[in-house]
């Protein structure tokens, strides 16, 4: 159970601040929901309290795990298939994971796919969102600027 103030990241959203926690009537039953507050856009997310485990919802990690991964992100092997849905299904899987290494290897992967061939529409997409949960877990973990996360990272990455 978290709590109001707590740092979370969701696996699809990215990582927030609890904002509240409300009860809400869904299907004629009332739940408890956290109100997730994600500092990238200012979006509020709404993830049901008795869910967290099975969403894969977890605290943030610690800046040096943050550091970590930052560092790693040079040495990531990247070997994407060229089927363009079996590589969509397998970044999606990745990214689904939760695991920040798995998200950065996602990122690297497009990212060099699109300095090579260019990149789909739903492919930008999921780059777009990969690089908003990797950066805004980060940007949490270690209070730093989001501009600055992404330099790194795309610093790493070339």
């Amino acid at each position: 159970m978290f709590s109001v103030g707590d740092r979370i990241a969701h696996p699809m959203h990215g990582a927030g601040i609890i904002d509240s926690i409300v009860k809400r009537k869904v299907d004629g039953a009332e739940k408890d929901y956290y109100v997730l507050k994600l500092p990238v856009g200012d979006m509020l997310v709404m993830i049901p309290v008795d869910s967290t485990d099975s969403i894969g919802v977890r605290p943030i990690v610690e800046p040096d795990e943050a550091e970590k991964i930052l560092r790693a992100i040079a040495e990531i092997e990247v070997n994407m298939t060229q089927n363009w849905n079996k590589r969509y299904r397998e970044n999606m899987l990745k990214i689904k994971s939760g695991d920040l290494l798995e998200v950065a290897a996602v990122i690297k992967g497009l990212m060099l796919r699109d300095t090579d061939r260019g990149l789909s529409t739903g492919e930008r997409k999921m780059l777009h969102s990969a690089k908003q949960i990797l950066i805004s877990e980060i940007v949490l973990s270690e209070s730093s600027s989001y501009e600055e996360v992404e330099q790194r990272i795309n610093m790493a990455v070339s």
